[in-house]
């Protein structure tokens, strides 16, 4: 199977396809010449910004975690769902633009059974998106690690990563996304440890996070 090639690369790659000629191009007969607008993301009308969040999961258990590029911190990958489109497609185009992989590479082992939100803080607020509402994903990687890769795309999110303990992503990404990232990891570790989630860390009062039903111990 190709690797997909997602919109973000979709335009850049029409544009230099364009061979080179001595003729001056028309930019209203020659369609080419114009790069196609990137889709646009969906928002709902609460203001909701559509997104599909990856929690990555190897043998071991223990889950990938990219490290945002220009050292802002650390987080699952995630990306928009484009209005229209079918939020599985968008789970697989994100995987391919945030860490290089394709659906053949990763096992599909559940997803959560709909929508977690978080609010933005006021400061990161644009226009009338005030927050996200995302679906998590539980993907096993069948390939080999040498397949991670941040290059796909000329905006890379990632140019780091590496394998945590199932509890450490809570502590790592940024403080507004913590309280999806808990909710996420306790539905779908119901699936990855069907005989029980690994328990909190030591450190996990300090964040004083609101306690989830069914948690760890």
């Amino acid at each position: 199977m190709p690797p997909y090639i997602g919109p973000r690369r979709s335009a850049a790659i029409a544009f230099r396809s364009v061979p080179d000629s001595h003729k001056r191009l028309s930019l209203w007969n020659n369609p080419i010449a114009m790069p196609t607008p990137p889709p646009a993301d969906y928002i709902d009308r609460d203001g909701f910004r559509a997104n599909v969040g990856i929690v990555l999961t190897k043998a071991s258990g223990a889950v990938f975690l990219g490290g945002r590029v220009g050292g802002r911190g650390w987080q699952f990958p995630q990306g928009g769902v484009n209005r229209g489109e079918p939020v599985e497609h968008a789970l697989f185009r994100e995987l391919n633009e945030e860490i290089g992989l394709d659906a053949p590479d990763v096992e599909v082992l559940g997803s959560t059974r709909g929508w977690l939100r978080y609010r933005l803080p006021r400061q990161y607020v644009r226009d009338r998106c005030i927050g996200q509402k995302q679906r998590w994903y539980l993907l096993r990687l069948k390939a080999d690690e040498s397949k991670l890769r941040f290059d796909t795309t000329t905006q890379p999110e990632f140019d780091r990563w590496r394998w945590t303990d199932y509890w450490t992503p809570v502590r790592e990404v940024v403080y507004f996304k913590r309280r999806v990232y808990v909710r996420a990891l306790h539905e779908l570790g119901k699936i990855l440890f069907p005989d029980g989630m690994p328990p909190y860390p030591d450190w996990w009062a300090e964040l004083e996070i609101a306690p989830v039903s069914g948690q760890a111990g």
